[in-house]
């Protein structure tokens, strides 16, 4: 029987058996190879209210069953998808995509979180040759400012955990600071974007006060919870003086598919959409297996079978490497 990891209530984790569907005409089903934890979403889905929850960010799997209605995968084939933490995944086949050819399953499913900022990417009025600002070097900001540094921009990351930094240095990114750059002689009103990626109020002020007139503040990190005695009063003064556009960095403004023009639809307005969540996975995958993304020493691979432990040596923070994947293999399915 499959198994999944269940948050029944409150900072509660189990594997429990679980049950599949039948297939649908669309759909395709295999086992999980890899999981991919989201380690803030995941621990603040654990403080929350509303249980049960099965959790999970992305998986890897290899299909087993294909539906009538579904052309151009095959059974044996490697496939990426927004998956749970479950020993077998079933999704619409449009909703998956293929591994690029000797990808690592591990690797693949980084490829998730670096949607979270993608969607900026794809969005902002930043050029590339622009300066730009990541707060938080966790493993969203991480890979968020390699993006940005492959997209042409000129990065700074922020920080003032050693560790982060340390990580972020050692990864190639030139400019690793400990605190926002307020008296440098350069980087102050010449900023086009902040990418705050920590939740923490503090860096938002402060990263609106680098931008130049008509920069953009995009808030990646969730606002878990309020860290500083800042007023809005101390925010909304710079945003409003520095004619700033401050906006969520919210990743699903994006559909999940792309599509071309539909002329028959014109009438209803502008109707296709260059960019999709999808679209951002597809560059990441690709990014990915031509190495621009570097990630040696920073995956931990860890077991599902005790999910408890998994979460308190998150939550304690005993886990060093920013980014966590479970390896199902050996879990019955």
């Amino acid at each position: 029987m499959p198994q999944e990891i269940l948050f029944p209530a409150r900072n509660s984790f189990t594997l429990a058996p679980c049950t599949d569907a039948p297939l649908a005409p669309d759909e395709i089903r295999g086992r999980t190879l890899c999981t991919l934890v989201s380690q803030g979403t995941e621990l603040g889905w654990a403080n929350g209210d509303d249980f049960p929850i099965r959790p999970g960010y992305a998986a890897v799997f290899r299909v087993d069953e294909v539906g009538p209605a579904v052309t151009g995968v095959r059974p044996g084939a490697l496939r990426f998808a927004m998956g749970p933490h479950r020993s077998v995944q079933t999704h619409a086949a449009a909703l998956t995509l293929p591994l690029p050819d000797g990808m690592a399953p591990e690797t693949a499913v980084i490829a998730r979180l670096m949607g979270v900022s993608m969607t900026t990417l794809m969005t902002t009025r930043a050029r590339p040759g622009d300066p730009v600002i990541v707060t938080g070097a966790g493993p969203v900001g991480f890979l968020a400012a390699h993006l940005f540094r492959i997209g042409g921009y000129r990065v700074t990351v922020v920080d003032p955990d050693p560790g982060r930094r340390a990580m972020a240095e050692q990864s190639g990114l030139a400019d690793v600071r400990a605190a926002m750059p307020l008296d440098d002689a350069e980087l102050p009103g010449k900023v086009a974007l902040i990418v705050e990626c920590s939740g923490h109020e503090g860096a938002v002020r402060d990263g609106c006060r680098m931008l130049r007139r008509d920069g953009e503040a995009v808030l990646i990190g969730v606002p878990w919870r309020k860290l500083t005695d800042i007023s809005a009063h101390d925010l909304l003064d710079v945003v409003f003086n520095g004619l700033i556009t401050l906006r969520s960095g919210w990743e699903w403004q994006l559909p999940l598919l792309g599509r071309d023009f539909r002329w028959e639809e014109l009438l209803a307005g502008y109707n296709n959409a260059p960019h999709s969540i999808f679209g951002g996975f597809e560059r990441a995958l690709r990014w990915l297996a031509e190495g621009r993304i570097p990630l040696d020493g920073l995956v931990r691979v860890r077991t599902p079978d005790d999910p408890a432990a998994l979460y308190a040596d998150i939550a304690a923070r005993r886990i060093a490497e920013p980014f966590i994947v479970l390896d199902w293999s050996g879990v019955e399915g």
